[in-house]
């Protein structure tokens, strides 16, 4: 697994592009999110449809077409320098194959953040413009909005990315399911949507040689096992250098999502660290995706070769 082109930081006075490729976006939450990002002078213009709802489908941001069509424009508007996504919720693999891909290969490199559901994008990203993308909160999210560390994750990594090279687990998580330290390309996640998006032309064919980041939120623990069983029974884990875990927000008792992780993943025979503070949870940590690192299970650390954005 090669590392992928790093887009250029953001500079004060950036525009920004804010689009919802998934879910529906309450407007106070938007409105609140542009005002933070306003606050980092940067100059937030929001795509035609993120608060708009489909007609049937209420969970849905509009139309694929029309979600399509927002990030297609954001993307190749040579005046935004970066593109973030409002909020998950579902909806991405819907609209992610009407995308222009050589349309947005043109437009050049730029920045690209959002988690959740937005995992079916960041690995879009990935194989089809092979950019580094930025797995962290979206710009309307309700922890985003009120939380100051996961702010502050976020804006270092846009504005001063050296600053974060070392990426330290949240406290007081970050520990050693498996011991250890490895080297691979970061990649990954929401669990569910890396077992929903398997077989599909924009997905990453395996995670062989990545350092991969898994998180998830609101599943049971047979549900995790079953994710990740379809991930070994494909394969897809074949290779994998080493694991980090994020926040696993009401999925059931720790020490019961514990036991499904030194199960399924024990047997891989590489390090993984657990609850690293990405994700769901709150204060969520902005996880670089295509960059080469190295992990380091027990000192709960995942150091950058270099910084995540040129």
């Amino acid at each position: 697994m090669n590392q992928l082109v790093r887009p250029p930081r953001l500079a004060p006075g950036a525009r920004v592009a804010v689009v919802a490729p998934s879910g529906p976006v309450p407007e106070e939450r938007l409105q609140a999110g542009l005002d933070i990002l306003r606050g980092w002078d940067l100059d937030p213009v929001v795509a035609p449809h993120v608060l708009g709802r489909h007609r049937e489908l209420g969970y849905l941001a509009g139309t694929d077409e029309q979600r399509a069509a927002d990030l297609r424009s954001a993307w190749c508007d040579p005046s935004v320098a970066a593109v973030l996504c409002a909020r998950g919720g579902y909806g991405a693999q819907r609209m992610v194959d009407l995308l222009d891909w050589d349309a947005m290969r043109a437009a050049g490199p730029k920045v690209f953040t959002g988690f959740s559901d937005v995992t079916v994008l960041h690995q879009a990203f990935a194989t089809r413009l092979g950019l580094v993308t930025l797995y962290g909160p979206a710009a309307a999210g309700v922890d985003f909005l009120k939380n100051a560390g996961a702010q502050e994750h976020l804006r270092a990594t846009l504005f001063e990315p050296e600053s974060v090279r070392t990426v330290t687990a949240v406290p007081p998580g970050g520990t050693a399911l498996v011991p250890g330290r490895a080297r691979g390309v970061t990649l990954g996640g929401c669990l569910s949507l890396l077992a929903s998006d398997l077989g599909t032309p924009h997905a990453h064919p395996g995670a062989r040689g990545g350092l991969l980041l898994m998180e998830d939120v609101g599943e049971s623990p047979y549900r995790l096992d079953r994710y990740l069983t379809q991930l070994l029974r494909t394969g897809w884990l074949d290779g994998a250098a080493g694991i980090v875990l994020g926040s696993w927000a009401a999925c059931g008792p720790y020490g019961e999502l514990r036991a499904v992780f030194a199960d399924r993943l024990g047997g891989l025979g590489v390090p993984v660290v657990e609850e690293f503070g990405f994700g769901h949870g709150e204060g969520a940590l902005t996880m670089p995706l295509g960059v080469q690192a190295e992990l380091d299970a027990e000192a709960g650390t995942l150091t950058l070769d270099e910084p995540a954005l040129s």
